[in-house]
């Protein structure tokens, strides 16, 4: 099957973007994880794919895979290099879409700056939503909030991780370090990420801040690795500190991808955030029979 597919990056999270408004390509796992691949196919950090509206009052819907194959439910960069697609196609003439995710309805706003704003709904603290499981553990009270302390292993000399959750339409664990340049990412991350208290697994966030209204972020993310940006790991990581007592309503983020600007009023409100949408190539692509 020969297909066309748009490449796309918001702040360096990656994408391969899929036209399906037209009819479904019918894609498995293995064919998602070829095209995320970045030696034998076009390389991602997720594939999106934009697919005709499913409902009234409803523009789009938004399909999203992980590099791994897995569909997730919300991806914050992606949604506004979706919405940056649409528009370039045009597909829509609009301003502001009303889009179907896997986790709710988000509604991206194209800038005048170029720079797209993505109301990505209010956060979700239920921990049953999540989902995680806190049996047999303490919430650890701090700020305002509380954390949780998650041992990552079986033996006595494991480590022991405080952990922010939350969701933001997918799960986060967000914890505070000094420094996220010698922040263990790669060490910790997947052990955050398959840790049994998430039974979906979870979003590994790394947390500097800087002051009250900069902070520095890396994110392990659930089925695609560290990436060199998370929009909903920025969104989960601002609303975590302001509930910690760290920081004020509008935080940018510094990601090692680039710079997400995140607005949060508190309880109740919605997530507000602004950041780059850009359009790296358009090609077509040989992907291999359904395995």
């Amino acid at each position: 099957m020969r297909i066309r597919f748009t490449k796309m990056q918001g702040a360096g999270n990656d994408f391969v973007v899929l036209d399906e408004t037209r009819g479904t390509l019918g894609l498995d796992a293995a064919q998602y994880r070829f095209l995320a691949d970045r030696h034998f196919g076009v390389g991602a950090d997720q594939i999106l794919s934009v697919r005709p509206s499913p409902a009234p009052g409803i523009d789009f819907q938004y399909v999203i895979h992980n590099a791994d194959g897995g569909e997730v439910e919300q991806c914050g960069n992606g949604a506004r290099c979706f919405m940056r697609f649409v528009r370039e196609r045009q597909l829509t003439v609009k301003d502001a879409v009303r889009v179907q995710t896997l986790s709710g309805v988000i509604e991206p706003r194209m800038g005048a700056d170029g720079r797209v704003t993505v109301d990505m709904g209010a956060p979700v603290f239920d921990l049953a939503r999540v989902p995680f499981d806190p049996a047999g553990l303490d919430p650890q009270p701090e700020g305002g909030w509380h954390t949780w302390h998650l041992a990552l292993g079986t033996h006595a000399g494991s480590a022991i991780v405080a952990v922010a959750v939350l969701s933001m339409g997918n799960p986060h664990a967000v914890q505070i370090v000094a420094d996220v340049d010698t922040a263990p990412v790669a060490a910790q991350g997947p052990l955050i990420e398959h840790h049994p208290r998430f039974p979906q697994r979870v979003n590994a966030g790394f947390m500097q801040v800087v002051d009250r209204t900069h902070l520095r972020l890396r994110v392990f993310e659930r089925g695609a690795g560290e990436t060199l940006a998370c929009g909903t790991g920025a969104c989960a990581a601002v609303v975590a500190g302001i509930r910690l007592g760290l920081l004020d309503t509008r935080v940018d983020v510094q990601t090692r991808g680039g710079l997400l600007t995140i607005e949060w009023a508190g309880d109740g409100a919605p997530v507000l955030m602004t950041g780059p949408a850009i359009t790296v190539f358009e090609g077509d692509i040989e992907v291999p029979d359904p395995s």
